[in-house]
């Protein structure tokens, strides 16, 4: 992988969410995306944000949303997203109803991506990954923010990078939970493409330096201090 193939979307989960124009653009100059998690109290134990907070964000920011839905009944939701200015939408695929969901993400204009959880075997993608732009990796169990990363998962990320590259399919894999100057390349070297940072950035002084860090270790750059 070449260090131009990689994207790094800051999580706007770990952003204070009383500022996050501000936020967006502290980080605006070293991000490739915009991740924004939204849960529904029921798929995971916690409430995020939903489409009127997509829709406000997307008034102060023209970079892409990758929205990842962790919700029991996404279906429902999808044309709302778009209309509030989603760039792509990611949908678990514990849910069910996946190939459906692909499909009216594909006729909404929608890009399209599928998550596992750290417990569900790479398998449950493997008939999708011809039909998506992305599958993500929880690095973590979803629900909350700044939580460890969890290594045991890199070997289902190879797993998944080998099944994108048998099927010759043009898909970004993304790694989400724990990322920092210590895991990126950790991640990067297992295969992926997509490194989602929250508390890492956002939980710095000074975000985009944090931002920059993450970026330059993931491409095996010098690990410097963010604070250098």
């Amino acid at each position: 992988m070449g260090s131009s193939d990689l994207l790094l979307a800051p999580s706007m989960l770990s952003a204070d969410f009383g500022n996050l124009a501000e936020a967006v653009g502290e980080v605006a100059a070293e991000a490739d995306w915009l991740h924004i998690d939204v849960m529904d109290a029921h798929f995971v134990p916690n409430l995020t944000v939903g489409p009127p907070v997509v829709a406000s964000l997307r008034r102060h920011s023209g970079l892409f949303f990758d929205c990842h839905l962790m919700m029991s009944d996404p279906g429902s939701y999808l044309g709302a997203f778009r209309d509030a200015g989603a760039d792509s939408v990611t949908v678990h695929v514990e849910v069910g109803g996946t190939g459906d969901l692909i499909a009216q993400a594909r006729q909404l204009g929608l890009g399209i991506g599928v998550a596992l959880n750290p417990d569900t075997p790479a398998s449950r993608v493997e008939q999708f990954v011809d039909q998506v732009d992305l599958v993500l990796c929880m690095t973590v169990f979803p629900g909350f923010g700044g939580q460890s990363f969890m290594s045991e998962v890199m070997g289902k990320v190879a797993q998944v990078r080998r099944m994108i590259d048998e099927h010759g399919a043009s898909v970004r894999l993304e790694v989400d939970g724990g990322i920092d100057v210590k895991t990126a390349p950790v991640a990067t070297a297992a295969g992926a493409t997509v490194l989602v940072s929250g508390s890492a950035i956002f939980g710095h002084d000074q975000p985009w330096l944090a931002a920059a860090a993450i970026r330059r270790a993931a491409q095996g750059g010098a690990r410097a201090p963010v604070d250098s």
